[in-house]
């Protein structure tokens, strides 16, 4: 007598998840040009995925994009008609109990979330996925695909399980749960693509996943920036940060002038000061893969060497980014007693990021891969505005550095700084090393990332 109660039990619970199912696949016929792009981490953090939404809009998709908002994507983005972003909510670490109950709390949220939020959205001819991170999106978003009838196309950045090794070591059981499930899943999306060669072979030779390579490209806002674009950066930068500011007041109290630039107040004309500093640049997200007491050790050899009475420029080094090991760096920071050179670590708006590139005279990469298989974006944004590079070595470096080319490569704190002396020395000498690279990059006529993304993953959705 029981059994017919279990069956209308079972139909009762059943019935309106099938009838979701089928007003959602029938709705994915009238929304096949609509993409779901998801990124479990910061919208503004993640260029290529934004990227990738501007591409996928100016082809005719709609696109709803997925992830937290905790910094301003760029303006570009946010005045795009085809995009909507919609805000997952972060849940921040609990402060009570094992580290791995903490973990397992907030991958359970992280999962019940999303699937909650993928599932309210209409149904999506692909649903657009970034990993790392992939626990517990990669399972999630293949379950939706598999309800809604949606695509699930991968973006591998990286390998989420080295990076988690970088903090837990890659034999702690989170570690190896963490590469077991990596390896599982990653195998149940339609099309992968990746940043490297190197991570496309290692992914078909040991984690058996074709992936099809798509390299990071410079935006088209990433170029040389104008002079008179410097000098309003650089007057803004200095309202906040001193470095920025004159190191005297001109003559003419209606000049207006920067560390580096002067404006005449009569012609509007600007032009570069006379013993200007040199600008250095470089950017992070304050993670364990990045070691930037190599450029600080480096820094201090070459302000020794200025005190010594070498012929070299005093330097202003500017590290954008935020992330968790900011506060450490910036005490170290705080503990170094420069003569010659100023430190300063600002977050920059989206739109100013990219000018400041323009306006650098070098740029350094202390970005060492967990995996060994990425490759650094900001090279590839610094090399947009025509900016040579000093990098850390590591496995795949040479596919966006080439040493002696495009800049420099180097293996610790004393090659960086020979490096630097060499650069800087006659600065700024139109005949020199870091001019030479400069025109480097200038001929070699880049591809920007809307054409590559055109020739290589437009084709491939077309065809999935």
């Amino acid at each position: 007598m029981a059994a017919p109660y279990v069956v209308l039990l079972a139909l009762f619970v059943s019935l309106p998840l099938l009838l979701l199912l089928a007003w959602k696949r029938w709705r994915r016929g009238r929304t096949a040009r609509h993409v779901v792009v998801v990124v479990l981490g910061d919208v503004g953090r993640s260029p290529r995925m934004q990227y990738h939404a501007l591409s996928l809009a100016k082809s005719g998709f709609s696109v709803t994009l997925l992830g937290f908002c905790n910094s301003k994507p760029h303006d570009e983005l946010l005045r795009n008609d085809r995009i909507r972003i919609v805000r997952l909510t972060e849940l921040q670490r609990l402060a009570v109990g094992p580290h791995i109950l903490q973990y397992g709390v907030k991958v359970v949220f992280q999962a019940v979330h999303l699937l909650w939020k993928l599932m309210c959205r209409e149904p999506a001819a692909y649903i657009f996925l970034q990993n790392p991170p992939g626990l517990p999106a990669i399972a999630v978003c293949w379950f939706v695909g598999c309800l809604c009838g949606s695509k699930l196309i991968i973006d591998w950045h990286n390998y989420g399980y080295s990076i988690m090794g970088l903090v837990h070591g890659p034999r702690h059981r989170l570690v190896l749960l963490a590469k077991w499930y990596e390896k599982l899943c990653g195998r149940l999306s339609h099309l992968n693509l990746c940043v490297t060669n190197a991570m496309r072979e290692d992914l078909a030779e040991n984690w058996g996943i074709k992936a099809v390579t798509v390299y990071d490209k410079p935006a088209s806002f990433f170029k040389e920036t104008p002079l008179d674009l410097q000098h309003r950066l650089f007057m803004k930068l200095g309202r906040t940060y001193s470095a920025f500011r004159a190191s005297s007041e001109p003559s003419d109290p209606s000049t207006e002038r920067s560390a580096f630039t002067e404006q005449d107040a009569g012609s509007g004309m600007v032009t570069c000061l006379r013993g200007r500093p040199a600008l250095l640049v470089s950017s992070t997200s304050w993670t364990e893969d990045e070691d930037f007491s190599i450029l600080l050790a480096a820094l201090e050899k070459f302000d020794q060497l200025i005190l010594d009475g070498e012929s070299l420029p005093s330097l202003v080094c500017v590290i954008t980014g935020k992330g968790p090991l900011k506060d450490y760096y910036s005490r170290l920071v705080g503990q170094k007693h420069f003569q010659h050179i100023q430190v300063c670590t600002p977050w920059l708006e989206a739109e100013d990021y990219p000018l400041l590139l323009g306006s650098a005279d070098l740029g350094v990469c202390l970005h060492q891969s967990s995996s060994g298989m990425d490759l650094p974006m900001k090279v590839v944004d610094m090399f947009g505005c025509c900016l040579p590079v000093c990098a850390v070595n590591f496995q795949c470096l040479h596919e966006l550095v080439k040493h002696e080319e495009n800049g420099l490569v180097f293996e610790d704190s004393e090659e960086l700084a020979a490096q630097l002396q060499m650069l800087f020395s006659k600065f700024p000498d139109p005949a020199g090393k870091l001019n030479q690279f400069r025109k480097n990059l200038q001929e070699s006529k880049q591809l920007r990332w809307d054409e590559s993304w055109k020739q290589t993953v437009l084709p491939l959705l077309m065809d999935t």
